[in-house]
């Protein structure tokens, strides 16, 4: 058997590894010689009804495969993707790619991908077919060093492709996973004749359905063995076998029918209230809080008070899963929340439940965007990531009428939230549609007007900024808000910095009245707008300026706790200190922004944030040359996620390959490109750990 890599060993972005895997080693044998980099890079997609267990033996082949790819294992999870074009985008955000441009996102993608060596996990495609095969044709046409591992109950149907159907657990391997389940239920169970004999009898009818009998072992806790060996067996020559015809043919299909009725035998032993809450938690696009649940699921006869009670009961009966990251969040696997969909359009609910979702994504956003210029901006980011799914499923949601207040409201706040966050393509489609809609002056239409110009500044596209922005000012003035025209100076000197004129920035500053900073979207705009006067200052080279007017500023955010600019402030300070000898200063400084950088999941910001240390290694005296060589590596690590190393700046390419010709020098050739090498092998985290030790 093959060792599986540890956790920390392997870069990517797989979840923690389940408990105890059990089968499956000819399918493991055969994907492990597909999945060799060595390989004739064809695509490989496991094939299969839901619920025969796809997803858990790509993960673990993933895992085995992964020691070869030096640029990780990368799982992209496309069940909660209804809208069209959404699938390069997912694909680039599970890669944490900081999408920097405005074209379009597979080319992007395909630019980033062509020298890595990675694995790329798409999982549940059945959905999206002819899109995952377009991305999939795309990307292996210009990356070789890029190998794809599918999960669909049909193939992509794409030249080349490789199809593994995966089979119910065979006999043995069937009873095993029953047994092992079991022992979670009923601590001390054991195979013993007797129980082996009824063990195997359930999962004969069972089919060996992987989640067939995870969902029958569950009930343990109230039925025997016996009888559940008894149900089962009547329950599987019940008139379910209507809903698993095929709908060309006409014919029932054995293995969806096993697992259909048993999931409804499940369904009928809940509680009439378990049923319900069962059918409005399949609203959910990704994982959720029990909060959430409670906000969305409650009404009627069910009560708010008793949705947590509920919630647990179904999660003991394995309906639904806690996330082991987060115990606090809950899912629904794709087979039992398709289920749940069923029912609940069979109850006349889906719409109304559907919209419940949206308010409450809309009511989170402008939470958020209420209370994100606080020292409670970390944890919103971290929600706003965890929330991605749904906040998604909101937008699309809202989009079906973008001319309405509800749509401008939902768009315009949680595209400022994917912004700040860094999923910047998102954000500018979304806005996009919904400021192409005629809308009433008012703060909803502000906010998505500055958060568009905002997301073109990031971008770095000044031509496309300066209409939004004129747009964001003119109605800021309009209503007369002393705050909100305060930050739209934010995307109205943003294009003059990108265009290199910082003597305007500043005399244009001087036209902009300060007013006192506020604690939700707005006081964050101030904020940005006042971080361009110690930025126009260090692109002039007037240091004591930047001393002055950063230090003001670094006041005002850590007074406020605010981290997005302030870790922008810490970055000026470091580059004024270098510039004026500084050194030990400007490593702390620059430590300091990357920090904060790092917490906000800001790329672009981390990787100038490396820079900054890598320059103040060099410029210390006593530092260990090896240690900027290794950071050098590690920054390139950073800037590939960002796809532009230095944003293409002249000046901060050349900066950058004075280094590495110093470091050559000081260092020699050999010994600087085995530090190199090292810091550019580790992985993105274990590299910012290293660059944060002092």
């Amino acid at each position: 058997m093959l060792p599986v890599p540890s956790e920390k060993a392997l870069p990517g972005n797989l979840p923690p590894a389940p408990r105890g895997f059990v089968g499956r080693q000819d399918e493991l044998a055969w994907l492990a010689e597909k999945l060799e980099p060595s390989g004739d890079g064809r695509p490989v997609t496991l094939v299969g009804v839901g619920g025969v267990g796809k997803t858990r033996l790509a993960l673990r082949a993933a895992r085995r495969a992964g020691v070869a790819y030096p640029d990780g294992v990368w799982l992209v999870e496309l069940s909660p993707l209804r809208a069209e074009g959404q699938v390069p985008v997912a694909v680039m955000e599970a890669l944490r790619v900081a999408d920097q441009t405005a074209g379009p996102v597979i080319g992007a993608l395909c630019a980033w991908a062509r020298d890595k060596r990675l694995l790329l996990v798409l999982d549940t495609c059945e959905h999206l077919l002819a899109e995952c095969a377009a991305l999939v044709a795309d990307l292996l046409a210009v990356a070789p060093g890029v190998r794809v591992l599918v999960t669909s109950r049909e193939p992509l149907d794409m030249p080349g492709e490789r199809t593994l159907e995966v089979e119910p657990l065979q006999e043995a391997d069937a009873t095993a996973l029953f047994a092992q389940r079991a022992a979670t239920v009923t601590p001390g169970f054991v195979l013993d004749t007797t129980t082996r004999r009824q063990v195997t009898g359930v999962c004969r009818i069972l089919d060996g359905i992987p989640l067939a009998i995870e969902l029958a072992v569950a009930r343990l806790s109230s039925h025997s063995l016996e009888e559940l060996h008894e149900l089962l067996g009547d329950r599987l020559r019940s008139r379910f076998d209507v809903l698993a015809r095929d709908e060309k043919t006409g014919q029932g299909l054995p293995r969806h029918w096993t697992l259909r009725t048993t999931i409804g035998w499940s369904h009928e032993l809940c509680a009439p209230l378990e049923r319900l809450l069962w059918a409005r938690l399949s609203v959910f696009a990704g994982s959720f809080t029990r909060r959430a649940a409670e906000w969305i699921c409650a009404g009627g006869p069910l009560r708010a008070d008793r949705v947590e009670i509920l919630l647990l009961r179904l999660t003991r009966q394995s309906v639904v899963l806690r996330d082991p990251a987060d115990p606090d969040r809950f899912r629904l696997l794709d087979t039992v929340r398709e289920y749940g969909a069923d029912w609940l359009r069979e109850l006349g609910e889906g719409e109304a439940v559907r919209r419940r979702h949206r308010d409450h994504y809309r009511r989170f956003a402008r939470e958020a965007c209420s209370d994100w210029n606080t020292g409670r901006q970390v944890a919103w980011c971290e929600r706003v990531f965890a929330e991605h799914a749904n906040l998604r499923a909101a937008v699309d949601c809202a989009l079906e009428d973008p001319g309405s207040r509800v749509a401008l409201e939902t768009v315009g706040g949680i595209g400022f939230l994917w912004r700040h966050c860094g999923m910047l393509r998102e954000a500018r489609l979304a806005l996009d549609r919904v400021l192409a809609a005629e809308h009433e002056p008012g703060e909803g239409l502000l906010l998505a007007l500055w958060s568009r110009a905002a997301v073109a500044v990031t971008q770095g596209h000044p031509d496309a900024a300066v209409p939004w922005a004129e747009r964001c000012m003119d109605l800021a003035r309009e209503l007369g808000d002393p705050a909100a025209i305060d930050a739209t100076g934010y995307v109205t000197l943003g294009p003059l910095v990108l265009t290199g004129r910082p003597a305007a920035t500043i005399e244009a500053l001087s036209d902009l009245p300060l007013v006192p900073v506020v604690s939700d979207w707005r006081g964050s705009g101030q904020l940005q707008m006042r971080a361009m006067r110690p930025l126009a200052h260090l692109m002039s080279g007037a240091y004591t300026e930047v001393d002055e007017s950063a230090a003001e500023l670094r006041a005002l955010c850590a007074g406020s706790g605010e981290l997005w600019t302030g870790a922008f402030v810490d970055a000026f300070i470091a580059d004024a200190d270098l510039a004026q000898g500084r050194t030990a200063a400007a490593l702390g400084n620059a430590r300091a922004a990357l920090a904060g950088h790092r917490l906000m999941h800001n790329t672009p910001g981390v990787a100038f944030g490396i820079d900054a240390l890598v320059a103040a290694e060099v410029r210390e005296e006593d530092g260990d040359g090896r240690r900027a060589a290794r950071l050098l590596g590690i920054s390139r690590r950073a800037w590939e996620r960002v796809g532009r190393e230095q944003f293409s700046l002249p000046g901060r390419v050349a900066a950058r390959e004075a280094r590495e010709r110093l470091l050559r020098d000081r260092l020699g050739d050999t010994v600087y490109e085995e530090a190199y090498a090292r810091g550019l092998a580790m992985s993105y985290d274990e590299g910012l750990d290293y660059a944060l030790r002092s």
